[in-house]
């Protein structure tokens, strides 16, 4: 629709009025003190669009949300869900911003938390977490009779010789691992440098995707989500692995979130404030040049200018003191 189309708005002291607006363009509504202007924006046309958005929600996201009387209006077509930013004194508060005030920030951080997807700050590979029952689903459509070889990899790109987790598999039962891309028996000795980055993958199980394979497929996948700390890797002929993760952690160099919440993308929160500027977007420090800005003075001549302006009767008498005490 072109227009905004309202009938019999009686909100406050509007007397039953009929007008029509155009939608994407700059409206002015303009008129005599007390004749209704911000009861049509606000009380109208915004508390309106408001109420029939947050009715367009789920019951759950509802609890959360304020609920808005409905106008007292006959109708009103052409109604986006709608934003006001009110007339209010100017705020000096630098946490207050247009997004906060109007809650669309709330909003924002809801969607990014809930719809957005993740990836690493270091690699920039797409970032998820899946449960076992979830990887078990999608290894089990896979076509009847596909091979599949489950790995967990316990190491990956990192340096050392790795004795101990070697032994560990040994005594555990396991049979076979691979080492920087080939196959190594567990029951001959592997040496191998600390001075270098290893890969190491744990051969849990061979299987074939079939009728009642499930449970072993279920099994398999715990096995090696627990050794790997939730990494999975499964191989099949002809096609490329396939990682599966547990955590919300990068398959590739290891950066893991937490579970991502809507305080994550807050400038407000602790959780979600970049640590230099606590969230505010600037950072004050001291400029030397502002505070001595002739290094030639001394300190009785008025180098450090602040202490010059004002509380020079206090400073002074202290400043002698540490003098004589620090001799300088």
């Amino acid at each position: 629709m072109e227009k905004i189309i309202i009938r019999g708005a009686k909100v406050h002291n509007l007397k039953n009025i009929d007008v029509e607006i155009p939608r994407n363009c700059l409206v002015v509504i303009t008129g005599l003190s007390g004749s209704g202007k911000s009861t049509l924006a606000f009380d109208t046309l915004y508390a309106e669009g408001q109420r029939r958005y947050v009715e367009s929600l789920s019951a759950y996201a509802r609890q959360f949300l304020e609920q808005m009387e409905r106008a007292n209006v006959e109708s009103i077509e052409g109604l986006s869900p709608a934003i006001a930013i009110d007339q209010r004194s100017m705020s000096r508060n630098p946490r207050s911003t247009v997004g906060t005030v109007t809650e669309i920030y709330d909003y924002l951080r809801l969607l990014f938390a809930r719809v957005g997807e993740p990836f690493c700050p270091h690699c920039g590979s797409p970032i998820s977490s899946q449960t076992l029952q979830q990887m078990s689903e999608t290894l089990f459509r896979l076509p009847k009779g596909t091979s599949l070889t489950i790995f967990s990899p316990i190491v990956r790109g990192k340096k050392g010789e790795y004795r101990k987790e070697l032994e560990e598999l040994r005594r555990d039962g396991f049979v076979r691992v691979r080492v920087d891309g080939q196959m190594r028996d567990l029951n001959e000795e592997i040496h191998l440098d600390k001075n270098k980055r290893h890969e190491i993958d744990v051969l849990v199980d061979r299987l074939v995707v079939k009728e009642r394979a499930e449970k072993r497929i279920n099994d398999s996948l715990e096995i090696a989500s627990h050794l790997s700390e939730g990494i999975v890797k499964v191989e099949r002929e002809g096609s490329a692995p396939t990682i599966f993760s547990q955590k919300f952690s990068c398959i590739d160099c290891g950066f893991s979130f937490p579970e991502i919440t809507p305080r994550m993308f807050s400038f407000n929160s602790p959780q979600g404030a970049c640590p230099t500027c606590s969230g505010l977007g600037t950072k004050r420090d001291f400029d030397l040049g502002l505070i001595v800005p002739n290094p030639s003075f001394s300190l009785s001549e008025g180098a450090v200018l602040p202490w010059k302006k004002k509380g020079e009767s206090f400073l002074k008498p202290v400043l002698e003191g540490i003098g004589q005490t620090l001799s300088f």
